[in-house]
């Protein structure tokens, strides 16, 4: 080959590699999104997957794809993300969806279910039983992409300014909640309000409240709720699994190109491992913390359980009779976990197993 061949060889090659680059550049859709979330970025745990996953996105595509989380209320109310995404004031934002119990009540199903999936059966039920495309047809009508970013474990149960006798101290109780979980207390004669995390403290300071749930552990440690309430009980019942995910406005999820639709999904689904990891890590520590601070950790007997159970069927039954979409959704939910059930009961150690064998 004479050197004339192999200079033109060379030239042709460099031309045909910037030519990729430049047409892979092309590819990759410039975006400028300012993402509200509906609570704190700093809960660790509950809500640092949205910005994990923003600055991923920012480091993979070297800036061309820039989300800024916006805190709550500094563009809009915490909980007017829905409205705002749908209508198209907003491309994208960042939420728990319990807070649509009101204009959609399937929603809160992916939210939360009570005595429902946990974390990792939500996962495995949304990406391979169907659960995907009943969330798409579900937020399809109100202009809403969703991508599933962040799911985490259990909440706590709630926190009370006196300790409980037995379920008649239920009656009357003022009791800050969200979501199914909500509806289900009210059904005990509790007198449910929802209020933003950051108005908890005070409401329980105060006494404009007389118990509350909101997050994590961890989540309401840092909030400060062991530091104006007495007794933190346990399990989270209402919420064995939280979910949180990514609205995308669904005219500026269609102006994507695959290619940047494919790395919104792939980074979500990192940051839904990111947010099960992280809060995972932090559980243990933050009960050692409320021991050593002097809270009363307390376990919901069995007549508690039940009598939520009961007022579980109760709400379910009512919600799936009036909605044939809730009832699908959660009909789906239920029959993946009566499936997995004896996987979960045979093929893990019981919880308890270093208890039981005294260890």
């Amino acid at each position: 080959m004479s050197k004339m061949t192999t200079r033109l060889l060379g030239t042709a090659a460099a031309f045909g590699l910037a030519a990729m680059t430049v047409t892979a550049a092309d590819a990759q859709d410039r975006i400028r999104w300012q993402v509200p979330m509906a609570f704190p970025s700093t809960l660790a745990g509950l809500a640092d997957a949205m910005p994990w996953m923003a600055d991923q996105m920012r480091a993979v595509t070297d800036g061309q794809i820039d989300l800024r989380v916006a805190e709550p209320g500094t563009v809009i109310p915490p909980l007017a993300v829905f409205e705002a995404v749908g209508d198209g004031n907003l491309d994208a934002a960042y939420s728990w969806m319990g807070y649509e119990l009101g204009t959609l009540p399937s929603a809160a199903l992916f939210g939360a279910t009570p005595f429902g999936l946990e974390s990792t059966e939500y996962l495995a039920w949304l990406y391979f039983h169907g659960g995907r495309e009943l969330m798409a047809e579900a937020y399809e009508p109100f202009n809403i992409h969703m991508i599933p970013c962040g799911s985490i474990s259990p909440e706590g149960a709630g926190w009370y300014r006196f300790e409980l006798q037995d379920v008649s101290d239920l009656q009357g109780l003022n009791f800050r909640a969200a979501g199914l979980g909500g509806e289900i207390m009210t059904e005990l004669g509790m007198s449910v309000t929802v209020i933003a995390g950051g108005e908890i403290y005070q409401a329980l300071e105060t006494g404009r409240i007389d118990a509350a749930e909101f997050s994590l552990p961890s989540s309401d440690k840092q909030l400060g709720f062991h530091q104006v309430a007495d007794y933190y009980y346990l399990p989270g019942w209402h919420q064995p699994g939280t979910n949180q995910a990514l609205y995308v406005n669904m005219d500026s999820w269609n102006s994507l190109s695959p290619q940047t639709q494919a790395l919104f999904e792939m980074s979500c689904m990192a940051a839904n491992a990111y947010a099960i990891a992280k809060a995972e890590a932090m559980q243990g520590e933050t009960l050692a913390f409320f021991e050593e601070a002097g809270v009363n950790i307390r376990t919901y007997s069995d007549e508690f359980i039940a009598a939520f159970r009961e007022a579980h069927h109760t709400v379910m039954e009512r919600r799936s009779a009036n909605d044939e979409l809730f009832a699908r959704i959660y009909n789906s939910m239920m029959e993946f976990q009566a499936l997995n059930r004896p996987w979960k009961e045979q093929g893990y150690l019981p919880r308890d197993w270093q208890t039981r064998i005294g260890e």
